[in-house]
């Protein structure tokens, strides 16, 4: 097996992996970890306003899209500039098990560190032990949880918020 199929390439998103990465959104949507109903037809692009290429981290393994990372500042004000936010992660199924998830949050810290951040945040729901467990193993900790904050396929489920330092 070549080394590209055993340990995934990471890269910057381009505008043409659009398609590519909205149907992976889709492919991955799970209530274990969305908070908005599975998507239907039309699509909207998987690039937006608040999402831009450069904010989307892909994983490759065999010269297929199979994970991203999207990290973005959580908010426009100058006061928390220095703070990179984790808002979205996929992995697709039959990429499991092979370190993609681990290589696109380690290359999240590597590039908000590169932004000159000092913190990398994100929010995991709480039923989410997998992801929850995934994120504690490279530094981040609870830092807080809303109780109750969703209501996600007929269950409350708690918003944990989680962070680490760069």
């Amino acid at each position: 097996m070549s080394d590209s199929r055993r340990h995934p390439l990471l890269r910057t998103a381009r505008p043409e992996d659009d398609e590519e990465l909205g149907r992976l959104d889709r492919l991955t949507w799970s209530p274990l970890h969305a908070v908005v109903p599975r998507p239907r037809p039309p699509y909207p692009p998987f690039f937006d306003a608040r999402h831009a290429c450069e904010d989307t981290l892909v994983a490759e393994l065999g010269g297929r899209v199979v994970g991203y990372i999207r990290v973005v500042p959580p908010t426009r004000l100058a006061s928390n500039a220095h703070v990179r936010q984790i808002q979205g992660l996929a992995v697709a199924d039959e990429a499991r098990g092979h370190g993609v998830g681990r290589a696109l949050i380690r290359a999240a810290v590597e590039e908000a560190r590169r932004q000159g951040a000092r913190r990398l945040t994100l929010r995991v729901l709480g039923h989410n032990a997998p992801a929850r467990a995934l994120y504690a193993s490279e530094g981040f900790v609870v830092e807080g949880v809303l109780p109750g904050e969703f209501h996600v396929d007929g269950t409350y489920t708690d918003d944990v918020l989680m962070g680490r330092a760069l």
